[in-house]
């Protein structure tokens, strides 16, 4: 990818684009100092044309009223650089924040958090400090929905290999993936903006569609353009030809008036064609080697038809029926041309040829940007590994799993496995010892590994299962529900798919704690007893130490682990957050109480 370490690099582009940036500025300022002298120049030259001769006079002004719409196109470039050169500065002052774990300040996705899902909540997916905001880099509406589609949802093994492939090419792709991010954050591309299109494209009561309207638009203006040069040469009356103008103008009037709503509907996209034009661009222009992402290429019409080139076509069209918005020309051409008649055709041609490509353009936009965020993640974490798959269930074995929210210097790693049916990793351990960070780490690295994405681990191998947990519980004041209703709720839902016998594992953590602790031991055995008849995968972590005889039982099926503290000085507390075989013999309960002035 590049010999530089990430921040390195990202330090190196700054200094880059900075520079540029600078260059830039310094044409806008040269720019508008050279048409100002233009204008002075032009008038002062001008004047004493004219004193001369009038011909040389108007040859004056319209040398320098071209050259003035030459500075000015040249400006517009200039200024469209400097746009795109400063969010090419954001974009990595961005990931070097990012890579000091700053990153709490971006987008987090809370509005596709879902009300009830598997293990959304319990593993911080969406909202503050959550997986979303750490690792998503799409900008347009379309790829943050598939980003957290995927998050909710695993991919198929072989889908996912094919995105790990891709997240791997585009992790290299430095310059091409910057770029693609500049663009889709100046795209402003939203799902409504699709919307409108696709809605304008499945209308089947287009105006204009007629098939005599192809010859009648020609003949009308053959026949008015004829009547206004009979009128200048003299050969009509100029009271017949007011009279034929005024209806021309009634007659077209009524024409446009069907095409008032497309008008409206159509005007509301014209500033996102711009983007899209530059991202479907740069999607058919990069060379590309893995498999995927040559997919997106052939259905956005690479080896035929470009969609960029198609999209341009579509932005001249809806420029040119934005003309009918200027009233002193929408009078003229209009009345003489047809012209929102014409542009409407324009419209229904480009719509018949396009019809069943656009979807295409803002699905590949979406993966691509969805791809972008898994290469930016393996880019910036070369350490992290993509996870290795198994056709056996269940299968789970890693080295060295972390939490990927967790900074590098305060991450703590451990090495997991768990294989076979009708296992349960059972795991004890004090207050605050790692228990329900592991848990965690276990569920995202899973989550991770099944979207394609690099995981937080040094090996990491797995089968596709269905995640389900039972982690963080709350009280539903609106449906009058306490803690532990909620609770037998989601068990509830775990128990129902248990029963499917799909590959499932289950990360549950201090189940049923919101009773006594009588019925909270009896529930969590008949529970852990269900789980093993069933032929269920299960990590569960408890307080519960007495539950590990359990394993006395069921030798084949348990396998003790345990999260420890060490005490010093009496009071002094150790954790070394190490996952760790076995069950846990020391307690910290006691001496946290004391240390908050309860009296043991």
């Amino acid at each position: 990818m590049t010999d530089l370490t990430p921040t390195a690099f990202y330090n190196a582009q700054l200094q880059k684009h900075n520079t540029f940036l600078k260059q830039l500025q310094k044409k806008r300022s040269f720019f508008g100092w050279a048409r100002l002298v233009l204008v002075v120049a032009t008038g002062v030259f001008a004047y004493f044309a004219f004193n001369t001769s009038l011909s040389v006079g108007l040859i004056v002004l319209a040398s320098g009223g071209v050259l003035f719409l030459i500075l000015l196109h040249t400006d517009t470039s200039n200024n469209t650089a400097i746009a795109n050169t400063s969010q090419l500065i954001a974009i990595n002052e961005e990931e070097l924040k990012i890579l000091d774990h700053q990153f709490q300040h971006r987008f987090n996705g809370g509005s596709f958090a879902p009300q009830l899902h598997p293990y959304a909540e319990d593993l911080d997916l969406f909202g503050p400090a959550s997986l979303f905001q750490y690792i998503n880099r799409c900008s347009t509406e379309q790829g943050r929905t598939l980003f957290a589609a995927n998050m909710l949802h695993p991919l198929p093994v072989d889908a996912i290999k094919e995105w790990q492939e891709s997240a791997k090419e585009l992790a290299g792709l430095h310059q091409w993936r910057h770029q693609f991010q500049a663009f889709a954050a100046q795209a402003s591309l939203t799902l409504r903006m699709q919307q409108r299109m696709e809605d304008w494209l499945n209308n089947e009561e287009a105006p204009f569609t007629k098939p005599y309207w192809s010859w009648f638009v020609h003949l009308y203006s053959a026949g008015t353009i004829a009547s206004a040069v009979a009128a200048t040469l003299g050969y009509l009356p100029p009271a017949i030809f007011s009279f034929l103008f005024l209806l021309y103008f009634l007659y077209a009037g009524a024409q446009s008036k069907k095409v008032i709503q497309l008008h409206a509907n159509l005007s509301r996209i014209v500033a996102q064609t711009d983007g899209l034009q530059k991202l479907i661009s740069s999607l058919e222009q990069q060379m590309f080697v893995s498999l995927l992402l040559k997919k997106h290429q052939t259905k956005i019409g690479l080896s035929s038809q470009k969609a960029s080139d198609e999209i341009k076509k579509l932005k001249v069209i809806l420029g040119r029926f934005d003309l009918r918005l200027n009233m002193f020309l929408f009078f003229i051409i209009n009345p003489f041309l047809l012209w929102d008649v014409r542009q409407a055709k324009a419209l229904n041609k480009w719509k018949e040829k396009n019809r069943t490509s656009v979807p295409h353009w803002f699905s590949a936009i979406a993966e691509a940007e969805v791809l972008i965020s898994l290469g930016t993640l393996h880019f910036n974490q070369p350490q992290w590994v993509f996870a290795g798959f198994s056709t056996d269930y269940c299968l789970l074995k890693g080295q060295g799993i972390g939490h990927p929210l967790l900074p590098a210097a305060e991450r703590v790693t451990s090495d997991f496995d768990i294989e076979g049916q009708g296992k349960i990793a059972l795991i004890t351990g004090s207050n605050m010892a790692g228990k329900s960070t592991f848990l965690r780490s276990l569920g995202v690295n899973l989550l991770l590994a099944q979207m394609g994405a690099p995981v937080c681990a040094e090996a990491f191998l797995i089968s596709p299962m269905k995640l389900m947990s039972s982690m963080r519980i709350a009280d539903d004041l609106s449906e009058n529900t306490s803690t532990f209703y909620a609770e037998l709720k989601k068990l509830k839902s775990i128990i129902d798919e248990v029963r499917q016998h799909g590959p499932l594992l289950i990360l549950l953590d201090e189940i049923l704690r919101g009773t006594n602790s009588l019925d909270r031991h009896a529930g969590s055995k008949a529970l852990m007893k269900q789980l093993i008849r069933e032929e269920t995968v299960a990590v569960l972590a408890t307080h519960d130490v007495a539950l590990a005889q359990l394993s006395e039982q069921f030798p084949e099926a348990i396998e003790n682990y345990h999260f420890d503290v060490q005490v010093a000085n009496e009071d002094d507390l150790y954790f070394d957050y190490k996952l760790k075989k076995g069950v846990c013999k020391s307690l910290n309960a006691a001496i946290l109480m004391r240390k908050i002035g309860i009296e043991m």
